[in-house]
């Protein structure tokens, strides 16, 4: 996985979980997101997010888009 800084670019299905959100990855695992706008059109569908890891398993989100 990932270190803090390090920019990520991945796809996987985007879930709520409790109170956030997470992308369960396409290649195993899963990110916890902090995200800056909520995407309710990106809610349980294969999605691509770019972002910067922040903390063990979390990811600072630039940016929600369809995986297409």
């Amino acid at each position: 996985m990932a270190g803090i800084g390090d920019w990520v670019d991945e796809t996987g299905t985007l879930l709520r979980d409790g109170a956030g959100f997470v992308l369960h990855r396409d290649c195993g695992g899963r990110w916890r997101l902090n995200l800056h706008r909520v995407p309710v059109d990106h809610v349980a569908k294969h999605v691509r997010i770019v972002g910067v890891v922040v903390d063990d398993g979390m990811v600072d989100v630039e940016g929600v888009s369809g995986a297409g």
